[in-house]
């Protein structure tokens, strides 16, 4: 029985974009309970609270974040939501990738900086690190698995590569294939009718030409 063609590469491609678009419907719903009036009356309480018990070292850190965000906490706090709620969007639909993924790795270590307080203090009671660095982590294999798969088929991305030949500067990590140049044939010389054929190079001959 005969394959059918693009059968296996469809059957290679859907896994990561299924993996993408499940883990951009998590961050969705995780940027939705920004949105609550819980998360902008605990926001400033949350960063405050993870900068007691941190080393001396990092006191100047979360001082510098406290006393830029204490006196605008409603701002901030809608800030974070459009910015958790652009990232899943653009997660799903599949657009602009690896600006999408590196900005998120950014933000997620930003999180884990601040509201999380790096997962610290790191005492004796504690029990985990925060899960926004997982989140960069997550980001990162994206990222990663991007670049070695390549376009993503079921993705915004993949019909805007074909309109606008940049566009793979800001969705890949490496430009694709069909992005490349295609490579012009070089065409032997067809000889005249009646034209003599041209001698042939003996050994000697080409070995005094490659010499001179």
């Amino acid at each position: 029985m005969s394959a059918i063609p693009g059968a296996s590469r469809t059957s290679v491609a859907w896994p990561k974009d299924a993996l993408r678009i499940s883990f951009g419907i998590i961050w969705l719903i995780d940027a939705l309970l920004k949105w609550l009036p819980g998360f902008r009356a605990s926001y400033m309480g949350a960063i405050m609270g993870q900068a007691q018990g941190q080393p001396g070292w990092l006191k100047p850190w979360f001082a510098f974040w406290i006393n830029l965000q204490h006196p605008r906490v409603s701002f901030f706090a809608y800030l974070v939501a459009l910015v958790e709620t652009l990232i899943a969007a653009a997660v799903i639909l599949g657009f602009a990738r690896k600006l999408t993924y590196s900005a998120a790795i950014l933000f997620s270590l930003l999180i884990w900086g601040t509201a999380e307080g790096f997962g610290g203090p790191y005492t004796s009671g504690a029990s985990d690190i925060g899960t926004a660095v997982i989140y960069a982590v997550m980001f990162g294999g994206l990222l990663a698995l991007s670049y070695y798969v390549g376009p993503a088929r079921y993705s915004v991305d993949y019909y805007l590569e074909k309109k606008i030949s940049w566009w793979w500067r800001i969705a890949e990590l490496r430009r694709p294939a069909t992005a490349l140049p295609a490579r012009t044939p070089q065409i032997p010389a067809q000889r005249l009718p009646g034209e003599p054929a041209a001698p042939l190079e003996t050994p000697a001959q080409r070995s005094k030409s490659t010499v001179a």
